[in-house]
């Protein structure tokens, strides 16, 4: 299978659009970009496509699918009951990278929420993405598009890596600016709850709804969201994580390169202490905090891997906003954890 790389550059964006989402109401898997990272797109309504995913990812058949949407109208169609928190969260942050969990709609394939009576919808804010969403005109589910327990692809060019010929095409929106995947809120138990941390905190939405929110156990027998069970996140290496005061970190880091032997080391830290590991390949996660670490994480995993080493450090931060969803996948992908 020929894998199509549709540009969304400014003179070809409207076609490429077009061919895509034709393309997904054919019964096809197509990427496309989010905010967050790519997702790999298929026709909610079409059980079929939906099973392609799993088959494609080689994702695990109870790990849960979120249905992406572009307008609000959708959403009577996808969810029963829609619970009121539902509208005051979406009034603030959608779209944006907030999933919400709610009892699905009868009418859905439950293949979609891998047999759950639940449904996870999210509308994200990407301007590709929601003029993608809005030409299909049809409900999309959309996990990542990479190859299951791999680094979420934030490029194009990580689709491809993943899923060239395994695929139709790719729409090529340039680099996802959040970098970690959407936070996961569950709206069908007493007390909301969060699933999968992101970039829209549990601070800023107790902040809205005005009430204490809790945060589900990261492993579970029976998932209702992305991100709970599974290994996730992870490149070949393996991924130590250094969990401390950020000298100690380094500190940790440096007796790790001078010990490494023959072992091929890569570090992941930020760009100040670049000179501290001439010993080692050195990926820098920028300079302005967790925000630029996050949107480089997974970037960093495929490039340590394409240098081919044999462990990556990674710098840790503290969890607190983004830094709890950074830490998150962190730990979902590392091998070890230390603390220093």
């Amino acid at each position: 299978m020929n894998t199509r790389t549709l540009s969304c550059s400014r003179n070809l964006r409207r076609r490429s659009i077009a061919a895509a989402a034709h393309l997904i109401r054919r019964g096809e898997l197509v990427a496309f970009p989010t905010e967050t990272v790519y997702g790999l797109g298929a026709n909610a309504f079409d059980p079929a496509a939906v099973r392609k995913i799993y088959r494609v990812k080689g994702r695990p058949s109870d790990n849960p699918l979120i249905v992406h949407i572009w307008s609000r109208s959708q959403v009577a169609f996808l969810a029963d009951p829609i619970p009121l928190m539902f509208w005051v969260l979406a009034d603030h942050f959608l779209p944006g990278p907030l999933t919400m969990v709610m009892r699905a709609s009868p009418s859905l394939p439950r293949g979609v929420s891998s047999g759950l009576s639940t449904i996870a919808l999210r509308m994200p804010s990407h301007p590709v993405a929601r003029s993608f969403l809005k030409s299909v005109n049809l409900p999309v589910v959309a996990p990542s598009a990479n190859i299951s327990g791999r680094p979420s692809p934030t490029t194009a060019g990580h689709v491809l890596d993943d899923l060239r010929g395994k695929i139709r095409a790719v729409l090529d929106g340039g680099s996802s600016t959040i970098g970690v995947e959407s936070t996961v809120l569950d709206l069908t138990r007493s007390t909301p709850t969060i699933l999968r941390p992101g970039s829209i905190s549990q601070e800023m939405i107790e902040d809205v709804l005005q009430m204490r929110i809790v945060r589900a156990r990261s492993s579970v027998k029976r998932p209702s969201s992305p991100g709970m069970k599974y290994r996730h996140y992870a490149p070949s290496a393996e991924v130590v994580v250094l969990e401390g005061d950020k000298r100690n970190v380094i500190r940790a880091m440096q007796k790790a390169v001078r010990r490494r032997g023959e072992v091929r080391i890569g570090i992941m830290a930020e760009e100040a202490f670049r000179e501290s590991f001439s010993g080692a390949e050195f990926f820098s996660i920028g300079s302005d905090g967790v925000t630029g670490a996050a949107r480089v994480l997974y970037d960093g995993f495929r490039e340590l891997d394409r240098r081919k080493v044999a462990m990556v450090y990674c710098q840790s931060f503290p969890e607190r906003g983004l830094g709890s969803a950074f830490m998150n996948r962190l730990r979902k992908a590392a091998a070890r954890r230390i603390r220093v």
